[in-house]
């Protein structure tokens, strides 16, 4: 099978031209799917208004700290399996590149690290919960 690389080309136009931060195409048994990955800085401090309520309660208007963000869509994991030691408690003590999640993505789980060293201030997620692409899964002071 080959794959004509200016449909990849015209698809990764179209994400940047619509601001879109994945685009699927698919023709008879040919399917491309492109995604973009976060370019954006993370290592600045943030105001957190998340639209998604955290079970049934508000979150506080204004956070401060260094967002750590979900790399993908998918379903994140506190720890390795059900039972076993959480990656991420809030006030545990974390170094830059330390697994903070895991997001589950196409049956792939992929190590979510930890982008400065810090104290961990808010875990935004619960274990389990389906995430998107950039979403705040911790807070990092």
């Amino acid at each position: 099978m080959k794959i004509d690389k200016n449909i990849i080309k015209e698809l990764t136009d179209y994400l940047n031209e619509f601001h879109l931060t994945e685009i699927e195409y698919t023709e008879k048994d040919t399917k491309i799917k492109v995604s973009k990955l976060n370019s954006t800085s993370s290592n600045q401090a943030v105001s957190v208004a998340d639209s998604t309520p955290l079970s049934n309660e508000t979150k506080s208007n204004v956070v401060s700290g260094t967002e750590v963000k979900s790399p993908i869509i998918g379903t994140v994991y506190l720890a390795v399996e059900p039972g076993a030691k959480k990656f991420a408690e809030v006030g545990k003590k974390i170094k830059k590149g330390e697994t903070v999640m895991i997001v589950e993505a196409m049956k792939t789980m992929n190590h979510v690290p930890s982008t400065v060293d810090g104290i961990i201030k808010e875990i935004c997620v619960e274990d389990g919960q389906p995430v998107e692409y950039g979403q705040t899964i911790i807070i990092v002071e």
